[in-house]
């Protein structure tokens, strides 16, 4: 137990460049408080002792702002950045080496049953207000942009932007958790700047067409 805690510290100090000491980061991380108390929710849980787990998770949820459904599986080496707003779902399977950032959603879709939340595989990222929803899988070392709403597969090594969320890279180089947030790829943009180019072409041809036909007119009036 003491060597997951320690785990636990240890990615914090890895993964946000303002953690100064291991007494700050026990007692001041929300994020490490919900792990820690999640893995005493879902050893009842687990038992089948599901009152005394929902009021677990409840009571971390009061205290920290980060909601995790005593039923979730989640590996180790997992790092919470900030978490208010953080909620993770009874399906959801989380990996090893995985980081969210705060306002992520880890839902379901509706009122099915069985497995009806994400599963995040080994070193994937979600970056701040992604929601990923369903019963979806999200491959190693992916990456969801932020503010991304994600309802589909998600392949391995990929990235993913937008509303929905649309894979703008895929089996490239390996991806390392430096993630830019503020110089996301948007397809939409892209798309809108071929199309406002298209129509400059077009305005410079018609431009073209008036002239000649201007100068047709001139030369038939003479």
């Amino acid at each position: 137990m003491f060597k997951r805690m320690k785990e636990d510290i240890e990615v914090v100090f890895e993964q946000d460049p303002a953690a100064r000491s291991y007494l700050e980061v026990i007692l001041t991380y929300s994020g490490i408080h919900a792990i820690w108390a999640h893995r005493v929710a879902h050893a009842f849980y687990k038992r089948k002792f599901f009152f005394i787990a929902r009021s677990i998770s409840q009571i971390s949820r009061f205290f920290t702002g980060i909601e995790i459904h005593p039923g979730a599986k989640i590996g180790r080496r997992f790092f919470i950045d900030h978490g208010m707003g953080v909620v993770i779902g009874e399906t959801c399977e989380i990996g090893d080496n995985v980081t969210v950032f705060q306002g992520v959603t880890l839902g379901g879709t509706g009122k099915e049953k069985g497995k009806r939340h994400p599963t995040i595989k080994d070193n994937a990222l979600i970056a701040t207000g992604a929601k990923v929803l369903g019963s979806i899988t999200v491959g190693e070392n992916s990456k969801i942009g932020a503010g991304s709403v994600v309802l589909k597969e998600v392949p391995a090594n990929s990235t993913v932007v937008g509303v929905p969320g649309r894979i703008v890279i895929q089996d490239g180089k390996r991806i390392n958790k430096d993630f830019d947030h503020c110089n996301l790829p948007d397809p939409i943009a892209d798309r809108l700047k071929e199309m406002q180019f298209e129509l400059n072409q077009m305005r410079e041809e018609l431009t073209v067409l008036k002239k000649e036909r201007t100068k047709v007119n001139d030369h038939t009036t003479v």
